[in-house]
């Protein structure tokens, strides 16, 4: 039997941008809600309650990349990794609610004709826009590969979204004293978000229930394992995910008696690791077929 742990980098190097991200992020709510109150503006108060979702948001995946790294025991023979997933999914379903809310008041504001002051919303909201792009920047490489620092971009790179869409706003107002363009940017603005993190929230919800991971095809990994020389049957062949930037693999390998298997499993390491990114596997040989097992039929 090979029981493998080759552990990828993990998300715990991403600790400063947290820190960084949340600390930007809770001081332009502070300086948004000041000068939404001294403009009496309702769209940069209202952004200034996503922005605090969004450190929420941020707060949470720090709290899920933290959890993901503590180590195993006696009673949690993973660890946490699974937190990481936990907080991605509820990090896209954050974003979600923020997103309806803002499309709320954004159809609310459409039966209005507020009275805006453009040039105070315009640069509070570049501002903004400077901000939440920086703290998107801080986690666009790690959001490649770990689905809980993708949650992380997704919601800053939201926030810039809503920020620009303000700044718009703004200067269609100052320049031809629409009024309307305020609620509807905003609804088109949300429309872009919810598709895009759509996307997340599925994924998240696919990886809590133990699915296989994007990326892998499992019937790709059925084969591999079956023309390792010496092999003539892979059954009871499982897939998933340990956390948002790791995969595991569980399968039995039948080899007649004869075979080199130490051989054979070296193979099969390098073959999971190479072709699949899969880190954490466990091979059982066998010496007996058998007629039935749990394998999806797909993969067979």
């Amino acid at each position: 039997m090979s029981d493998q742990h080759a552990h990828q980098h993990d998300a715990r190097g991403f600790n400063g941008a947290f820190a960084v991200g949340i600390a930007l992020n809770v001081g332009f709510v502070a300086v948004e809600a000041f000068y939404g109150w001294k403009a009496d503006s309702m769209a940069l108060l209202a952004d200034a309650g996503h922005n605090l979702s969004d450190v929420a948001g941020l707060v949470l995946a720090w709290a899920g990349t933290w959890a993901a790294g503590l180590r195993p025991d006696s009673r949690h023979t993973y660890g946490w990794k699974r937190a990481s997933i936990l907080a991605a999914f509820s990090n896209a379903i954050l974003l979600l609610v923020a997103m309806g809310s803002l499309a709320w008041e954004a159809a609310h504001r459409l039966t209005e004709t507020p009275s805006v002051d453009g040039p105070t919303v315009m640069l509070v909201a570049g501002i903004g826009i400077v901000i939440n792009a920086v703290t998107a920047l801080l986690f666009m490489k790690g959001s490649e590969h770990d689905l809980n620092l993708r949650g992380a971009f997704l919601h800053m790179t939201a926030d810039a979204l809503v920020s620009f869409g303000v700044v718009i706003a703004g200067g269609l107002y100052v320049w031809m004293g629409w009024s309307w363009i305020d609620p509807v940017v905003g609804l088109l603005i949300a429309a872009v978000v919810v598709v895009g993190t759509a996307r997340l929230f599925r994924q998240s919800l696919h990886l809590l229930f133990d699915g296989v991971p994007d990326g892998i095809d499992l019937a790709e990994v059925q084969t591999v394992l079956q023309t390792i020389p010496g092999v003539v049957q892979v059954y009871d062949l499982h897939v998933w995910a340990t956390g948002t930037s790791q995969i595991a693999l569980t399968a039995h390998l039948v080899m007649p008696a004869g075979q080199t298997d130490d051989a054979a499993l070296e193979v099969a390491a390098e073959r999971l690791r190479d072709q699949f990114r899969i880190d954490h596997y466990t091979l059982q040989v066998v010496r007996t077929p058998r007629s039935t097992s749990c394998t999806p039929q797909s993969a067979r």
